[in-house]
């Protein structure tokens, strides 16, 4: 008999020896694949709504404008040749003057060209702060300007503009001198005040505020997981970053709230916002399904119905709006951009979403009777409605309080901060609401006139750190409700 081992013997080391690498293998490639399975997460839909401060009215910066009534006595000196930086044209004879009857504005005087022009003369500014001045337009923006000695500007040709601020003192007149590089050169400029109080470049840049909002060379933030939508008005469609408010220079509380859920989840985030300004819940975002109701001799508009009131015993004369059209209009915008998914956001294509929540901030056209003392009820019944509308009986839901005047807010728009509370999950008035609606309170948020860029109480003297305090009091509400159970698959796109 033969003592050679059998071919399966043989075998059988080298099975057990290659198990491990097997097993090693498999493993790295179900590692591997988990990352994507994961990216593959529908994407999480919040909805916000209100009025015009949910649209946006915070300032991001006090703004720029054509210079002109700023200076004082500019006079053109034109020198012979190019312009040379060895030379010291202020020991230099000019070979012609011009003093100028209008500098900056729209149709500054013409510059008569001719070799190296200067303009000097004074600059003095009716409010003390930190400016920025950005002298030419077009090729004429190459130039070097001083002011008070110190240069503020200069873009040589080929290269980017340099901006140096300056702090200048109300009523104080210092000197100034424009030398253009190039012989396109004329009297426009703009000027921007960048310390105003409450802009959002200010509270970031100079307070220390917010400074996720920045990068380390202090340029705004864009995310790359966190989508704006924004429908009706404040249509800024991009990542998430300044200017998705009511036009480009403007922040709403999305960019905290999107800030905050965008760090909290894994998958993407898209932010839809359908709002629009001077709404009330009453009558213009009243819900479907509202009745009529009699105030003080009048009938009130329930859904559908117009128009907002009429005389007890008479016959309501139609007028062309009606009570809920702007809920229809908003929400329906909302609709249209969620069935056509994949077309609106192509980066997200064949993804899906689900709604993960609802937030509501709104309230200030409210303020009178007898909108004031039915708003929890109307509140209470657009949570409802919003939720079946959307097919997200789950979804949590964050309200935030109206602030006006802080906690010196007293009247009928007391009423209406006071039903916001009242909806509050956590107060058991409503035991169908808790742990899936949360309200926060902003009074804490509100920021005086002298403060803020504007004395404009109904939007909140356009401060943008009170938008910013806002966003992020509703994102760590949503957080909240997130973190204790709620979150879970609610109906979207497939």
């Amino acid at each position: 008999m033969s003592s050679q081992p059998s071919s399966k013997a043989n075998a059988m080391p080298l099975l057990r020896s290659s198990l491990p690498t097997c097993f090693f293998l498999v493993l790295t490639l179900v590692l591997l694949t988990l990352p994507a399975v994961a990216a593959e997460k529908p994407v999480k839909v919040y909805i916000l709504s209100g009025q015009s401060n949910m649209v946006g009215i915070g300032q991001v910066t006090g703004g720029g404008r054509r210079w002109g009534s700023e200076f004082l006595d500019p006079v053109l000196s034109v020198y012979p040749g190019k312009y040379d930086p060895e030379v010291d044209y202020d020991n230099t004879p000019p070979q012609k003057t011009l003093k100028l009857e209008s500098f900056g504005g729209v149709t500054p005087t013409p510059y008569p060209g001719g070799g190296v022009q200067i303009v000097r003369g004074f600059l003095q500014v009716n409010a003390t702060g930190v400016y920025e001045l950005r002298p030419g337009y077009g090729e004429s923006t190459h130039n070097i300007m001083e002011v008070a000695g110190r240069e503020v500007y200069r873009r040589e040709p080929g290269n980017d503009a340099v901006h140096t601020h300056i702090k200048l003192t109300a009523d104080q007149k210092v000197p100034f001198r424009i030398t253009y590089l190039t012989p396109q050169a004329n009297g426009l400029g703009w000027i921007a005040r960048i310390d105003i109080p409450g802009t959002l470049a200010t509270v970031v840049k100079q307070d220390g505020k917010f400074p996720y909002l920045v990068d380390e060379q202090g340029n705004w933030v864009e995310r790359d997981d966190v989508w704006y939508k924004g429908v009706v008005t404040a249509t800024a469609n991009k990542w998430l970053s300044i200017g998705c408010g009511a036009g480009a220079n403007s922040i709403g509380p999305e960019l905290g709230f999107g800030n905050i859920v965008g760090d909290y989840h894994d998958e993407p985030v898209l932010v839809l916002k359908a709002s629009q300004g001077n709404r009330s819940l009453g009558w213009d975002y009243l819900p479907p399904g509202s009745e009529r109701f009699e105030y003080d001799g009048y009938v009130y508009a329930g859904y559908k119905d117009t128009p907002a009131r009429w005389e007890k015993g008479t016959k309501p004369e139609p007028i062309n709006w009606y009570a809920g059209k702007q809920y229809d209009d908003c929400f329906q915008a909302a609709h249209d951009v969620l069935n056509h998914f994949d077309t609106e956001f192509p980066h997200w294509k064949g993804r899906g979403y689900e709604i993960a929540g609802f937030v509501w901030w709104q309230g200030h056209k409210d303020g009178g009777e007898p909108y004031a003392s039915r708003y929890e009820q109307n509140l209470v019944h657009l949570i409802k409605t919003l939720r079946k509308e959307f097919n997200a009986p789950a979804a949590p839901f964050a309200i935030a309080t109206i602030g006006f005047d802080g906690w010196n807010m007293a009247g009928p728009h007391k009423t209406v901060a006071e039903a916001q509370l009242a909806v509050s999950g956590d107060n058991g008035n409503y035991p169908e609401f808790r742990g899936n609606v949360v309200t926060v309170e902003t009074r804490d948020f509100w920021r005086a006139p002298e403060l803020s860029p504007k004395n404009q109480g109904f939007h909140y003297n356009q401060n943008a750190e009170t938008y910013m305090l806002v966003g992020e009091a509703l994102g760590k509400g949503m957080l909240k409700l997130l973190q204790a159970g709620v979150e879970s698959p609610a109906a979207g796109a497939e």
